[in-house]
């Protein structure tokens, strides 16, 4: 298998924009946005795919309001996440 590249308790962003793949209770549309690009978010979790035991899959809570309020878990690939905050020119 192999290793893991987050640990629970890190600090990510979205690397790109997050959607529903249908399988996420609580999100209206089935192709809805759960994250924007560069939203931040905190692992919770992590485990590998069960169909495919080499893929990482994380689950991650992110920030959904101006508070900081974390939304639910979401299960996301490693390629989906960065710990690089981008930063507009």
């Amino acid at each position: 298998m192999a290793s893991v590249q987050y640990e629970i308790g890190d600090l990510v962003y979205a690397a790109t924009d997050i959607f529903n793949d249908g399988g996420m209770p609580g999100i209206v549309e089935e192709e809805g946005l759960i994250a924007a690009a560069g939203a931040r978010g905190v692992v919770v979790q992590f485990g590998h795919v069960e169909a495919d035991p080499d893929q990482e899959i994380y689950l991650v809570r992110f920030e959904n309001g101006p508070d900081g309020t974390l939304g639910d878990p979401v299960g996301v690939l490693p390629e989906e996440l960065t710990q690089e905050l981008a930063v507009s020119a």
